[in-house]
């Protein structure tokens, strides 16, 4: 049996292009990052689309076999759930864009519908269950000396990775070799794409590092991140993206505590201008500069400096380039 559809969690096994089994196994067995076999039972809306191992968004067809890994989310503005919430009858859910798999006990009104699926059975590489952690990249993760551009946010969708994407451009085109990487979140893999299409090389998520989304123990976070962070040798600087917000349960705050020596400058994309005070309250880490959603008006952009003091731009506007350029340069220097 092979799967119509490899999802984007399974690139680093690259499943599409080796052979292997399929075979179900008792709940009391699955574990998180195993790789399984699901068939879609209904037809998802035509605008939602999984992700291929290649970031490509593909439609999908009642009946298909789709290869996911199971995996948990908590998203504030999107599918709650996880593979632990998937009962006796076997119904699941598709919870990312990437392939996580669960099943999902809350949702936003704002989030299309699920892709429905049932559970097949697990992946079994030469006899073995095949699981996203035996596929990580390993690393001596020496000390990290390169300087950190560090993105936060509010909360998720609040303008980060498009934040990224402008940064790492900038960088890029002063002449910086930019290396990229997204620490937390739940498994897509168009958002380091898109800092890779700035100009970043090499760019990495967690996902390299074997996690299916950073919902789980810290130390096994920070375990896989580390293997990551030993990749950067070369670069001159790494823009790093932290996923949801600090607070949320992705483990942004360890994410933070690993890379905390060597950040040179820290930009906080906010939902609204309030989120940015109440970020600083809670977390104890004041901005270099402000970005997001709450930055895209001039009303927006003088309420944050207000309230906070601290300098806002919207980085969707080709003005904003001088002054982001400045504040980087100097930062670097």
């Amino acid at each position: 049996m092979r799967a119509d559809i490899h999802t984007a969690v399974t690139r680093i096994a690259d499943l599409e292009n080796r052979s292997y089994d399929v075979e179900p196994r008792p709940k009391t067995e699955w574990e998180t990052g195993d790789y399984v076999c699901v068939r879609c039972i209904e037809r998802p809306d035509p605008e939602v689309r999984l992700e291929n191992p290649r970031g490509r968004r593909v439609e999908l067809m009642e009946g298909e076999l789709i290869v996911g890994a199971l995996g948990t989310r908590r998203a504030t503005r999107g599918f709650v759930g996880g593979w632990r919430d998937v009962e006796d009858d076997g119904r699941m859910d598709v919870l990312t864009g990437g392939g996580v798999v669960g099943r999902v006990t809350s949702t936003s009104p704002y989030s299309p519908t699920p892709v429905r699926v049932e559970y097949v059975g697990h992946v079994h590489v030469d006899g073995a269950v095949a699981r996203m952690r035996d596929y990580g990249l390993e690393s001596d993760a020496p000390t990290l000396t390169t300087p950190v551009i560090l993105v936060l946010g509010t909360s998720m969708s609040a303008g980060k990775t498009m934040s990224g994407r402008v940064i790492t451009r900038v960088l890029v085109e002063n002449g910086y070799r930019v290396a990229a990487c997204k620490l937390t979140g739940a498994g897509t893999y168009d958002d380091v794409l898109a800092m890779g299409t700035a100009g970043a090389d090499p760019v990495y998520d967690f996902v390299d590092a074997g996690l299916p989304t950073t919902v789980v123990p810290e130390d096994t976070f920070r375990t896989a991140v580390r293997s990551l962070l030993g990749r950067f040798e070369t670069a001159d600087v790494i823009v790093a993206e932290v996923g949801a917000s600090p607070l949320e349960p992705y483990n942004g705050d360890a994410a933070v505590d690993l890379l905390d020596d060597q950040v040179a400058f820290t930009l906080l994309c906010a939902s609204d201008p309030y989120a940015v005070v109440g970020i600083e309250e809670a977390f104890g880490r004041s901005p270099d500069l402000v970005a997001g959603i709450a930055t895209n008006t001039t009303a927006g952009i003088e309420l944050v400096e207000q309230l906070t003091g601290h300098p806002a731009l919207n980085l969707q506007r080709e003005e904003a380039k001088e002054p982001l350029e400045e504040m980087l340069t100097a930062a670097l220097s």
